[in-house]
């Protein structure tokens, strides 16, 4: 059985004295031993909620780096100085930096490498955009997506990361895929997976849902058999985080 997995993708929200708060806040709210919690925050907030979490069942993620490990690049953080700083998981490919910051899949696939590299395990997004779901060719757009971030990634290392669908049309949008709709996508994924490896490495990768998922609807879509858990954005700010942590109970 795969383990559900809930990341909060906190963005560019919580200076480090309101991310302190907001760990105190979700302490209790957030305990459940069936879901690894995972919250990625903004790098100035790393090392404060490091700290804040000590001794609960979170962990904490990134949600950016860049590829080289050291080097005149001003203004970046290393996947090794993030590793260094108690960082476990790293979100790539999330559609805010692919469609503002122009990271394209070659860059993405470099980035799986080193997250890999150095110890991290990735958050690997990818989703289609309104009118490519409308145009019918979501399919293959999310399929080349992956295979192209995933190019020299053994098998090994796809069993240890995420892969997050996040239909871009349904990011901070209020609206959400049906679960149906969620269902059908990471499914695909999952097959593809099989594909490009093996049944035991499609059997083993988590897959999340990342499109507006939150405490109403949650129970209804980790309920559908690919989907292992969400990449929760503006929800993971509230304490009904830990309302979808615990979506079974």
């Amino acid at each position: 059985m795969r383990k559900k997995i809930i990341a909060g993708n906190w963005k560019m929200n919580m200076v480090p004295s309101e991310a302190v708060k907001l760990v105190e806040t979700l302490k209790p709210l957030v305990q459940n031993d069936d879901v690894d919690v995972v919250y990625c925050v903004p790098a100035i907030d790393i090392i404060p909620v490091v700290e804040a979490v000590k001794g609960t069942n979170v962990h904490v993620g990134a949600e950016n780096f860049y590829i080289e490990d050291k080097g005149a690049f001003t203004g970046e953080i290393s996947a090794p100085m993030l590793k260094d700083a108690g960082v476990e998981y790293i979100i790539i490919g999330h559609s805010e930096r692919r469609d503002i910051f122009g990271e394209n899949d070659i860059l993405i696939n470099a980035k799986v490498k080193k997250a890999f590299a150095a110890g991290l395990k990735p958050i690997l997004c990818c989703g289609e955009s309104l009118a490519l779901r409308k145009a019918g060719t979501y399919k293959e757009w999310i399929e080349r997506q992956i295979t192209w971030d995933l190019d020299g990634v053994t098998a090994d290392q796809v069993k240890e990361l995420v892969i997050a669908y996040e239909p871009i049309w349904a990011i901070g949008t209020g609206e959400t895929a049906t679960s149906d709709q969620a269902e059908e996508v990471c499914k695909l994924i999952r097959d593809l997976i099989e594909k490009l490896y093996d049944a035991a490495t499609a059997d083993a990768v988590r897959i999340q849902y990342g499109g507006s998922m939150n405490a109403g609807n949650a129970a209804e879509l980790l309920s559908k058999p690919d989907i292992d858990g969400g990449l929760i954005g503006g929800a993971s700010l509230k304490p009904d985080f830990g309302k979808i942590v615990n979506y079974n109970k």
